[in-house]
């Protein structure tokens, strides 16, 4: 792309920021009410725990993700956050390397505008048409060629098709997640049900209801039937919890 197309493009983009949401409330749950640990969330997304404490505790620059100061076991893990590492964790599928995902990023708060922007819809609609500049841009860097060699628009479906498990709200912020752990199960975080605890959408059972009985003693079938879940979803939950505590 030209120079002076990319200038045009960054000023439209810029311009749209009118419309964008509006700042996320300091009181607003999803940025308020820690949800998880760092090795829940790590878990619950696939990342590895090692690379989200890097991301929300990074020895140099400011956190990817945002957590709650350390208390103990205690949750540091607001839904905002939640929502940063999954998009995070999109772009490392999408071919960004991990040492060029802290500048792309910086790229894409700075275009965007926005707190938490990588919780914003905004990521959904510009934000891989940004990252595919900055990434060519640099494409002299041999561990961005991966992402450049797609081509602006492959690398747009392929992040869009990454964050199709994230439901973004009238205010433009992302407000449901769709947990990619489970295999069968169709498992959610929303802050404004069930105080953000993971909900299974068929039959509409905490997670943890689930896990309680199946510590109690009781089968998948007994557990499937009580709470209005398929059998084989209860099993994947409860294969998850497993991971979770091991």
């Amino acid at each position: 792309m030209r120079e002076g197309d990319r200038t045009h493009k960054y000023d439209r983009l810029l311009a749209s920021t009118a419309t964008s949401p509006r700042p996320l409330g300091r009181d607003d749950p999803r940025v308020s009410v820690p949800l998880f640990t760092l090795r829940e969330s790590a878990a619950y997304l696939q990342t590895p725990v090692s690379t989200l404490h890097a991301w929300a505790h990074p020895k140099d620059g400011d956190p990817l993700v945002t957590v709650f100061p350390r208390a103990g076991r205690a949750a540091t893990v607001p839904f905002v956050g939640f929502a940063e590492a999954f998009v995070l964790g999109a772009l490392r599928k999408a071919g960004v390397p991990m040492q060029r995902i802290r500048p792309a990023v910086a790229k894409l708060n700075a275009e965007i505008g926005l707190e938490h922007a990588l919780a914003s819809q905004r990521v959904y609609t510009d934000g891989a048409e940004l990252i595919f500049d900055y990434a060519a841009a640099h494409s002299d860097d041999e561990a961005l060629l991966t992402v450049v060699r797609t081509g602006q628009q492959h690398f747009a479906q392929i992040i869009r098709e990454y964050l199709r498990p994230i439901t973004y709200g009238d205010d433009g912020w992302a407000e449901r997640l769709r947990l990619p752990a489970y295999a069968r199960a169709e498992v959610t975080v929303d802050p404004r049900q069930a105080f953000g605890q993971p909900l299974i959408v068929h039959g509409g059972a905490r997670v943890e209801d689930l896990v309680d009985r199946f510590q109690a003693g009781d089968g998948f079938a007994e557990i499937a039937g009580d709470f209005g879940v398929p059998a084989e979803e209860v099993e994947d939950v409860i294969r998850v919890a497993l991971r979770l505590t091991a």
